[in-house]
């Protein structure tokens, strides 16, 4: 099995195996003492302690891996992020990494950008092994072996042009890098805008907060790890790729047998129109309403339902879930390093506002126009992001596939 053929250019056809470029190393040894590295989807290999919380050395280090500068650390559990990177220093990586060195005729730099371009993940998809590699998986733990992915045939420039287009993908992606870190930065700030407006309004001067759990049932998940169909002939499982908008949407959402399904709604567990989903495991904070008509479906174990008593608007609830002083004490409510999350215990205690029930309407209709417009300017953000990801991947692809002639672009771009 391949995957999708690349388009080869005129300059350019496939004429090696990416096992020309790099070998496999696997050093052990006990007792070194050498700091913990990570591999980042953005940032390539840093210390452990850069990008995580978590204890920046384990209790026994002589299973890890030994990798040296200028090596080449790839995630090989988790082949579809592109998250592979050249070491900077020596360091230790665990047991998930593949470490490789480039051959004398091989450029470190080259190989990384080969590995991160559309194709190259394609053609380690089309090869993966282990569990849960279906479309619809909750959960994917696979694996490309060495001996698998060293047979992948690729075009194998010159050192020197492969250098040149090292040189010029870290020229041009810092360039698109800059712009979707601008549009972050502009995301981050519309949040910022969001939050006050919607504190301004269901926060009054003088008014005291409610404990959340005084205003609603707050539903624990079944802690169920369901099985999951590749058809459209089970129940759908919400989470949070469902918990993206004001209202749950199911049309993506992984399905289960009837069996897991009854297990998971059990009791009191399955969502009511009006209930609210609300995430308490890494997105922590997303909360998204159950609508009126929709499909049986369950919950997934990052989720607990808030269910309103009639004296409030669900939609007053969400929206003071995002007030600043609910915000707030989520973000003081959660425990977890690595993976960030808040106990059901604490939900039913986060601080909410309240106002009379007459008023609620006029609240949450105001909150609707005002947070459309702010949600509108994000949304065009987001889809500037998505172009410059999309030119990016394709740059790249283009680049060590051969389709263009990086040396004839930069001479374009200079003249």
């Amino acid at each position: 099995m391949t995957g999708t053929a690349p388009r080869w250019g005129s300059r350019a056809a496939a004429n090696g195996r990416f096992g020309h470029l790099v070998a496999r190393t696997d050093v052990r040894l006990p007792g070194v003492d050498l700091p913990l590295l990570s591999v980042s989807q953005t940032r390539g290999v840093v210390r452990r302690s850069e990008i995580s919380d978590a204890p920046p050395r384990a209790d026994s280090l002589d299973a890890y891996k030994v990798c040296r500068k200028h090596d080449i650390v790839f995630n090989k559990m988790s082949i579809g992020a592109g998250a592979v990177g050249v070491a900077q220093e020596d360091g230790l990586v665990t047991y998930h990494y593949e470490v490789m060195r480039a051959f004398a005729d091989s450029d470190p730099r080259f190989v990384t950008m080969l590995m991160k371009s559309d194709w190259f993940i394609g053609e380690l998809v089309a090869r993966e092994r282990g569990i849960g590699a279906g479309p619809k998986a909750n959960v994917r733990t696979t694996e490309v072996p060495f001996s698998v992915m060293r047979a992948v045939p690729i075009w194998v420039p010159t050192l020197d042009e492969q250098r040149a287009i090292a040189d010029y993908l870290d020229e041009q992606t810092a360039k698109i890098d800059a712009l979707i870190a601008k549009q972050n930065e502009m995301i981050g700030l519309l949040d910022e805008r969001r939050v006050a407006a919607i504190t301004h309004v269901v926060q009054r001067d003088g008014q005291s907060l409610t404990r959340l759990g005084h205003l609603a049932d707050v539903i624990d998940c079944a802690h169920v790890t369901a099985e999951f169909v590749d058809d459209d002939s089970g129940y759908p499982v919400a989470s949070i790729g469902q918990c993206q908008g004001p209202e749950v949407d199911l049309s993506q959402a992984p399905r289960t047998t009837a069996e897991f399904f009854r297990l998971l709604t059990f009791g009191d567990r399955a969502p009511q129109a009006g209930d609210l989903l609300f995430i308490r495991n890494v997105s922590v904070g997303l909360a998204s309403e159950v609508p009126a008509e929709v499909e049986p479906f369950a919950v997934g174990q990052e989720t607990v339902l808030i269910r309103p008593s009639r004296s409030i608007l669900t939609r007053f609830v969400r929206y003071g879930l995002q007030s600043s002083p609910t915000k707030f004490a989520i973000e003081s409510a959660m425990v977890g390093s690595t993976f960030r999350r808040i106990n059901v215990s604490r939900i039913r205690a986060l601080p909410v506002p309240l106002i009379p029930a007459s008023e609620q309407i006029a609240v949450v209709d105001r909150l609707d126009s005002e947070t459309a417009q702010i949600d509108a300017l994000v949304t065009r953000a987001r889809e500037h992001i998505a172009l410059a990801q999309e030119r990016r991947a394709a740059l790249i692809t283009a680049a060590v596939t051969g389709q263009i002639d990086v040396r004839t672009a930069t001479r374009e771009v200079m003249a």
